[in-house]
C-alpha cells in the first residue's frame, strides 16, 4: 500500500480557510484518525485527499504518483486515484440486492488488466475437483436436510467457500454430481483437454500462461484494456463479503438488513475494487452505542486482513484513541499535532490538544514561578498555594523561552513576505486564539475582564483526572463539590477555595457532598504549559 504524502494544502474560500498550510506524511498500512472539533476541516481535508474536493493550492501524492499539484496544474480525477470512500450514510441501492450493490462499481471498471484465460483456468479447476470427488460429495451431501432433500442454493454456497468458486463454477460442479460416486475419468480428461487447448493457443500467439491461467510474455504478464468478467465479479464479491462477514446476505435488499449489516456491506463494496487507500467519513455516526463498540473491532480485524491503509474521520476522541495508528487533530484548519494516541494523550504539543483529548477533561492550573538552580520551578498556584515542580527531564526554561522567541520572529517574518505576494488573501479566521477554561465556584464572563499583561513566568499546569490524589494526608484541604458514580469508578469535583478539580477515583467508594478531603497530585506526567504560546514545555512531577 502507498504512502500519502501531502505538502502545503491550502483550501479556502475567499478569505474563510477550511485548510491551512497542512502539511502530512500518512505511512503504508496505518490507520490514521482524523480528529477535531465539528468544523475544523477533517472531512476537507479527506475529501481533498481522496479526489472529491479541489485544493487552492499546494501537492498531494499517492505512493509514487502525484495526484495534485497546484504549481504543475495536475489534478487526478477521483476514479483514477485507486482510492476507495466509505460514506457516513452508505448510500446503498435501496432497490439492489446486497450481492448487486457490492458489484454495481465493479461491472464499469474499464482499465488495463492482466490477460487471463478464464475457460481453460475453470477446466482446470474443475477437472482437479473431479479427480478426487470425494472432498465435494461430502459437502454437497451436508447440504440435505431430514428427508433427504438436496438445498442446491446451500450446496452452492458451500463448495464456493470450500474450493473458493465463483457462483458460475460451482453450478457447473454441482451439475456434475460429484456425490453420486460414478467414475469421473472421462468428465477430467475432456476438462484436462480443454485447459491444455488454452495453453496451446496462448503459445501460437507466442506467450505462455503462468500458473494463474494470465498470458505472460517474456516472463511479464500481457496487459490489456478490458471490462472484469462476471467470473472475476464474482470472485471479488465472494471475497470481500467473507471478509466482512455477509456471505449470508446475499439475495437480501438493505432495508432487510440492520445498520451495522448495512455498514459491512457498504464496506465491502468499497473494498471491492481493491483500493490502495480507504477513506472513512464518520463510518459508526449513525450506529447505537453497542454496535458501535462492537464495529470498532471488526474495523481493526479489516484493517490487519487487508493490510491496506486506512485513513479515518471522527469527532469522537474515544474512536481515535482505540483505532488509530496515529491521530492528527486539526483545529481551525490547522494541524496541532500527529503522532500516537497515547502520545497524544500523555505529551500534547499544546493546551488546545490537551484540552481536547481526554474524559473527564484535564484540569488548567493557572500558576506564577522561577526556575531554582536545581532545575526546579518554584510556583504559587490556586489562590496563593506554593508548588514544586519537577521537570522528568532536565529543562532549561531560559534556553527554551528563546527558542519560542526565535521560532514566533521567523513565523512573523514568513507571515509579513506571504502578505506582500501578488495575490495573496488575508486570512479571516485562523488567529483565533484557544482559550483554556479554568473551573471556579463562582464563574466569570472573560468577556468583561482586563487582559493580563503575559511574562515568562505565567505558566499553566495540565492535570489529568486519574492523577488527583485524595488519599494523601499532607495535600491541600479541600472539599467534596460533588461525585458521580459510574460502577468501576467515581468521578469527582473537589473544592480549593474557589477552584474546580476534577478527580477520577477507583473503587466503589461513597464520596458525601461537602465531606473534608486531603488534595494532592501523583504522577510523572504533569504537564507546564508556558501560558504566552500554549505550548507543552515538558512533563514532570508537582509537590503541592
Amino acid at each position: 500500500m502507498p504512502e500519502i504524502r501531502l505538502e502545503h494544502i491550502t483550501k479556502r474560500w475567499g478569505k474563510f480557510y477550511a485548510v491551512e498550510d497542512l502539511n502530512l506524511v500518512i505511512e503504508d498500512n496505518a490507520f490514521v484518525t482524523l480528529l477535531g472539533p465539528s468544523g475544523c476541516g477533517k472531512t476537507t481535508t479527506l475529501r481533498m485527499i481522496a479526489g472529491l474536493e479541489t485544493p487552492t493550492s499546494g501537492r498531494i501524492t499517492i505512493g509514487d504518483k502525484v495526484v495534485f499539484d497546484s504549481e504543475a496544474g495536475i489534478n487526478v480525477p477521483a476514479n483514477k486515484r485507486k482510492v476507495g470512500f466509505l460514506f457516513q450514510n452508505y448510500a446503498l441501492w435501496p432497490n439492489m440486492t446486497v450481492y448487486d450493490n457490492i458489484s454495481f462499481g465493479l461491472s464499469n471498471i474499464k482499465e488495463p488488466m492482466d490477460r487471463i484465460d478464464f475457460e481453460a483456468k475453470n477446466a482446470a479447476r474443475l477437472a482437479e475437483i473431479l479427480a478426487a470427488p470425494a472432498e465435494a460429495a461430502k459437502v454437497i451431501e451436508d447440504c440435505r436436510d431430514r428427508t433427504g432433500k438436496l438445498d442446491e442454493k446451500k450446496a452452492v454456497l458451500k463448495l464456493i467457500d470450500a474450493f473458493t468458486l465463483s457462483q458460475f463454477t460451482a453450478k457447473r460442479l454441482l451439475g456434475c454430481h460429484p456425490e453420486s460416486g460414478k467414475d469421473f475419468a472421462s468428465e477430467v480428461a475432456a476438462l484436462k483437454e480443454k485447459a491444455e487447448a488454452g495453453k496451446k493457443a496462448a503459445e501460437a500467439a507466442g506467450c505462455t500462461l503462468d500458473a494463474e491461467y494470465r498470458w505472460c510474455k517474456d516472463g511479464k504478464p500481457v496487459q490489456q484494456t478490458r471490462k472484469l468478467t462476471k467470473e472475476e465479479i464474482d470472485l471479488t464479491v465472494r471475497r470481500v463479503s467473507r471478509i466482512v462477514k455477509i456471505g449470508m446476505f446475499m439475495d437480501r435488499y438493505p432495508a432487510e438488513l440492520s445498520g451495522g449489516q448495512q455498514q459491512r456491506v457498504a464496506i465491502a463494496r468499497t473494498l471491492a475494487p481493491e483500493p490502495t487507500v480507504l477513506f472513512m467519513d464518520e463510518p459508526l455516526s449513525n450506529l447505537d452505542a453497542k454496535l458501535r463498540l462492537e464495529m470498532r473491532y471488526e474495523l481493526q480485524r479489516l484493517h490487519v486482513e487487508t493490510g491496506s491503509t486506512f485513513v479515518y474521520v471522527t469527532h469522537d476522541q474515544m474512536e481515535a484513541m482505540t483505532l488509530a495508528t496515529r491521530i492528527c487533530l486539526i483545529n481551525n484548519g490547522v494541524l496541532q499535532q500527529y503522532a500516537a494516541p497515547l502520545s497524544v494523550y500523555h505529551k500534547p504539543a499544546n493546551l488546545f490538544v490537551a484540552d481536547f483529548v481526554g474524559n473527564p477533561s484535564i484540569n488548567f492550573i493557572e500558576a506564577k514561578g522561577t526556575q531554582a538552580a536545581d532545575g526546579s520551578v518554584a510556583l504559587t498556584l490556586l489562590g496563593g498555594h506554593k508548588a514544586v515542580f519537577r521537570p522528568k527531564e532536565a529543562t532549561d526554561l531560559s534556553a527554551w523561552f528563546k527558542q519560542r522567541d526565535a521560532d514566533e520572529a521567523a513565523l512573523l517574518a514568513e507571515k509579513k513576505r506571504k502578505a506582500g505576494e501578488k495575490g495573496a488573501v488575508e486570512k479571516g479566521n485562523k488567529d483565533e486564539v484557544f482559550r483554556y477554561h479554568i473551573a471556579r465556584v463562582t464563574e466569570e464572563d472573560d468577556s468583561l475582564a482586563e487582559e493580563p499583561v503575559i511574562t515568562n513566568g505565567d505558566f499553566v499546569l495540565g492535570v489529568r483526572p486519574e492523577f488527583l490524589d485524595i488519599s494523601d494526608p499532607n495535600g491541600l484541604q479541600g472539599e467534596i463539590y460533588g461525585a458521580m458514580p459510574t460502577g468501576m469508578e467515581s468521578t469527582i469535583k473537589v473544592r480549593i477555595g474557589d477552584f474546580l478539580l476534577t478527580g477520577v477515583v477507583f473503587g466503589s467508594s461513597l464520596f458525601t457532598i461537602g465531606a473534608q478531603v486531603p488534595v494532592s497530585v501523583s504522577g510523572e506526567d504533569i504537564m507546564l504549559f508556558d501560558r504566552k504560546s500554549g505550548k507543552c514545555v515538558c512533563l514532570g512531577s508537582l509537590k503541592v
